[in-house]
């Protein structure tokens, strides 16, 4: 088997030396034998354990513990235990499907909610009963309000009241919320069916707007869903051959 020095690793790979070192100290690759002169010796096993842990990276999705789960499995090959890291990347695949289904079925309320036809306002709710109502606390409440989701009446006494129409909106943000899309794509996307309510919900919450200056994973949840779903079936192709070579 090849052997190769830190700096010759770094080469390959593309990265700096001081990041296969951080690699070393993560357990994200197995530790590598040392000559007499403390030199680091590294193998084909640790060329291949670095292209898996930077594809497995290359994607950026945080929710419910995927983030975690991908870590776990890089952690899991560098000790060559090739077929648990094969499960483990079996169940991120079938959580990522899972994710993405959650974010389908809260753009199907969107879309129902956004298509009904013009509400009657019968109701008029404090934000504590809509808190109630909803399940949400009223400090989630108020910070939907504080990033421009929605704008809540007063009466003149001040106290904030909430219609149907209030109600339903929170609805569609609330469903959204809980598939993990963010603030900013949930907001994008009511400005637009403010002023088209035939658009495409799907594609406007995956679509940032252009002068958004920092645009995160949930700002193209689907898009970064199907990205992750992609990449995890190059990981375990790579495992696969992995197994095969240094089991």
């Amino acid at each position: 088997m090849n052997t190769y020095r830190t700096a010759e690793v770094a080469s390959i790979i593309g990265i700096h030396p001081n990041t296969v070192r951080l690699y070393e100290e993560l357990h994200l690759i197995p530790r590598p034998e040392r000559q007499p002169n403390g030199y680091r010796i590294f193998t084909d096993v640790h060329i291949e354990q670095l292209r898996l842990a930077r594809l497995a990276f290359q994607i950026e999705v945080l929710q419910n513990g995927l983030r975690k789960k991908i870590i776990q499995m890089i952690k899991i090959s560098a000790t060559g235990d090739y077929d648990t890291a094969l499960a483990l990347s079996h169940e991120y695949i079938i959580q990522v499907r899972q994710e993405r289904a959650n974010a389908e079925e809260a753009i199907e309320i969107a879309e129902q909610f956004l298509s009904g036809g013009k509400e009657v306002n019968s109701r008029c709710l404090k934000r504590k009963e809509v808190s109630d109502y909803l399940h949400v606390s009223m400090d989630t409440l108020r910070n939907w309000e504080m990033n421009g989701l929605l704008t809540v009446k007063r009466r003149q006494n001040g106290y904030r009241v909430y219609t149907d129409k209030d109600i339903s909106r929170l609805k569609i943000i609330r469903s959204l919320r809980c598939a993990n899309y963010s603030l900013e794509a949930i907001r994008n996307m009511l400005q637009q069916a403010c002023t088209n309510p035939d658009i495409d919900i799907k594609e406007a919450l995956d679509t940032p707007k252009e002068d958004t200056d920092i645009i995160t994973v949930c700002d193209k949840l689907i898009t970064s869903l199907t990205a992750a779903e992609d990449n995890a079936a190059q990981v375990v192709s790579m495992l696969h051959n992995m197994k095969e070579r240094f089991s």
